[in-house]
């Protein structure tokens, strides 16, 4: 990885630890691979997800829960450029997509991975079909609307 990668991706996981919220850095090779996030959000309690922002570009989101884990690509057309888009589309056994469709920007994944949390599937496929944002800003919106903004940019500032 150089430099210049190291700087355009980040991840973080989150977690909530005796009902607060806490977000801590993942290392940096971690988002480079989808096993790593995966990895990382097993080694947290059920519920905790991990969020990779990628050069801003597109977002994951990967969450453990009972019987699973659960994904979310912000952007299908990021996996034809982004090895770490294309092993979540190979994780949703999706393929990747083709000509025209590689313009189209939508997201895959459990769009109801947060229904729990209060953010019901319209409102985050709301928030991921607003082509102006970039991903770190609908992450930042993530955070704001399931309550851990404060503690979401404070790990967000320490990595970038």
């Amino acid at each position: 990885m150089t430099d210049d990668q190291a700087f355009e991706q980040w991840a973080v996981v989150v977690f909530r630890s005796e009902g607060v919220w806490q977000v801590a850095q993942l290392p940096l090779a971690t988002g480079e691979d989808l096993e790593g996030v995966v990895a990382a959000v097993r080694g947290q309690a059920l519920g905790a997800f991990a969020l990779v922002d990628v050069a801003d570009e597109y977002f994951v989101a990967v969450r453990h829960v009972a019987g699973g884990v659960r994904f979310l690509l912000s952007d299908v057309s990021a996996s034809s450029e982004w090895e770490l888009a294309a092993q979540v589309m190979d994780r949703l056994d999706l393929d990747l997509p083709q000509g025209a469709a590689l313009e189209d920007v939508w997201p895959v994944g459990d769009l109801t991975m947060f229904e729990d949390l209060g953010l019901p599937e319209v409102e985050l496929g709301s928030l991921l079909s607003d082509l102006d944002a970039y991903a770190d800003e609908m992450l930042s919106s993530l955070a704001q609307r399931l309550g851990f903004a404060d503690a979401f940019e404070r790990a967000v500032e320490a990595l970038v």
